[in-house]
């Protein structure tokens, strides 16, 4: 073990093999990596490579064959000894993979001593997990969740010593109400199995049990609500993987099993839903009414026909052209430095979710919560929409890589309202092309877009039931038509969509709590070209 000068950690260096040569590996504490190079690389170079520590997933002994032993200068030791490096490597399109190495060492003693360096090192990350509780949905999207879980993730558990709990789903609401059950303290963190709605289940019974435990009333809309810092990791297998698309920039099983087991932590915000005092719903991506809203509606009737049900309601939806009359008021979010018209979009560690989570706890703590809230400027707009969407992540997918709303940020404590006014079909196509390429989806009149930390909404079929106006649902359907007689609209209120769950009450007051609860994951990383490790094509050309 080498001592550095001034106070720094210790590095361990050998000459260890390698393939059929030997390299010098090194493991540095100080910068937190693994590194083995060729002390005499060939012409073609690249032969420098190196793992972040925090990347490693697993060392483990390994037992050496005769096939093995008998390779170039191995075969010349009498017992050789050797251990493997399970680490991740990252492929193209944010994708991680399980990758190894295998050193062979001269003697026992040092082989050894790599092993125990490496595995206190593997201890000295605190924040990954050691117990999970599992939720797995057989019964989402293809019906694949348990085949994906036993094949592709628990083997990658095990080999991290991540001990579970797996708890098969068998009806609807069955994750929520055991979280309201179980010891949730000896968890480090729960993982759902399943898509979006199973999602949405395992984090409204995680927040309702750490309100329950605190004793706050979630029907209070102004109620401040408690963090929950137990993560939930999500292992992509349903219809739609929104959340996970926007949360590490793929939907891929092995990649969100790896994020769990390097113990990557992603804050996120979480708008509340209240309606006269109740509480409804909780929701982290989209929260749409219109156009979204009817989708959805209609393609709860078509199950059968699988993920292509929101194909056929898509376009049925769009040709049927409805568009709905309200009010919305918003309050708009002050403490943020984005806006939704930026060009940079939100990213690992990003600065926006930051500074905008300090200012917001800044202003907290001289206002008071409760004066800020009642002082504020409310804006009211109202008219005719075709959909009204609310957004706390970009919500990307792979038809739409930049989602609703590209420069939505994970982390800052707002919303982005979008508000699509009544407009031509063929402007309205116009704007849902938009969200597949590389245009400015905002760039029309029709469309206004809004940060928010808070908003509410009240139909106009609602405002005049209260009004108690009478027979105003034949005035309004005469009225509508003449204003646009092929809308093919009716008085009927739409449902709002709720991170893929209806909604069916209109009227609703919607409140952003930054950062309520954490995921498994680190955002989305810039692409760059791999390093290191990922550098080890050439690597593997020589084994």
């Amino acid at each position: 073990m080498e001592q550095l000068p001034g106070g720094r950690r210790p590095r361990l260096v050998s000459s260890l093999g390698l393939g059929q040569r030997s390299w010098e590996v090194t493991l540095d504490e100080e910068r937190g990596r693994l590194a083995w190079r060729d002390p005499r690389p060939p012409r073609r170079g690249g032969e420098n490579c190196f793992v972040p520590t925090s990347e490693i997933i697993a060392v483990e002994e390994t037992e050496v064959n005769k096939k093995q032993h008998n390779i170039g200068k191995w075969q010349k030791m009498a017992k050789p000894h050797a251990f493997t490096v399970y680490y991740v490597k990252k492929a193209r399109n944010h994708r991680w993979r399980c990758s190894d190495v295998t050193f062979w060492c001269v003697d026992e003693h040092l082989c050894n001593q790599w092993i125990q360096a490496l595995k206190e090192l593997l201890e000295m990350q605190k924040s990954r997990p050691k117990q999970l509780l599992v939720y797995i949905n057989p019964y989402g999207g293809k019906r694949q969740g348990k085949r994906i879980y036993e094949q592709k993730v628990a083997p990658l558990f095990s080999l991290a010593s991540i001990s579970t709990d797996v708890v098969i789903t068998e009806h609807a609401n069955h994750a929520k109400d055991n979280l309201f059950e179980v010891n949730i303290n000896k968890y480090d963190g729960v993982v759902c199995v399943g898509g979006d709605g199973m999602f949405s289940e395992v984090m409204h019974g995680l927040i309702g049990r750490m309100q329950k435990d605190s004793g706050i009333d979630q029907n209070n809309p102004k109620a401040p609500l408690v963090q929950c810092n137990i993560r939930i990791g999500i292992i992509p297998a349903g219809s739609t993987d929104c959340i996970c698309y926007s949360t590490i920039g793929i939907s891929d099983p092995v990649t969100s099993a790896l994020h769990i087991i390097v113990g990557d932590c992603q804050p996120l915000d979480v708008s509340s839903i209240h309606h006269n005092n109740m509480f409804l719903k909780y929701s982290v991506s989209l929260l749409g009414y219109g156009f979204y809203g009817d989708i959805l509606k209609d393609s709860e009737k078509k199950r059968w026909m699988g993920p292509m049900r929101y194909d056929y309601s898509g376009l049925k939806t769009f040709l049927s052209h409805h568009y709905y009359e309200g009010t919305i008021s918003f309050q708009p979010a002050k403490h943020t430095l984005g806006s939704p018209r930026d060009k940079d979009s939100c990213r690992t560690g990003c600065y926006i979710c930051k500074k905008s989570e300090q200012q917001l706890a800044e202003q907290h703590k001289e206002c008071g919560l409760k004066h800020e809230e009642d002082e504020e400027e409310w804006k009211v707009i109202k008219g005719k929409f075709l959909a009204i969407n609310a957004v706390n992540m970009s919500c990307a997918c792979p038809r739409s890589p930049k989602g609703l709303s590209p420069a939505a940020h994970l982390a800052d404590g707002s919303a982005d309202l979008i508000l699509v006014r009544k407009c031509s079909r063929f402007d309205f196509l116009r704007y849902l092309v938009r969200h597949t390429n590389q245009d400015d989806q905002f760039n029309f009149s029709f469309v206004d877009v809004y940060r928010v930390k808070s908003f509410q909404f009240t139909s106009k079929l609602s405002e005049d039931n209260e009004s108690n106006v009478t027979d105003t649902g034949k005035k309004r359907f005469g009225q509508f038509c003449r204003d646009h007689p092929a809308c093919c609209c009716n008085t009927a209120n739409s449902t709002w969509n709720c991170d893929g769950e209806t909604l069916d009450i209109s009227a609703i007051e919607v409140r952003v709590h930054c950062q309520l609860m954490k995921l498994f994951a680190r955002g989305i990383e810039e692409n760059c070209k791999d390093e290191a490790a990922y550098s080890q094509s050439s690597v593997e050309q020589l084994l």
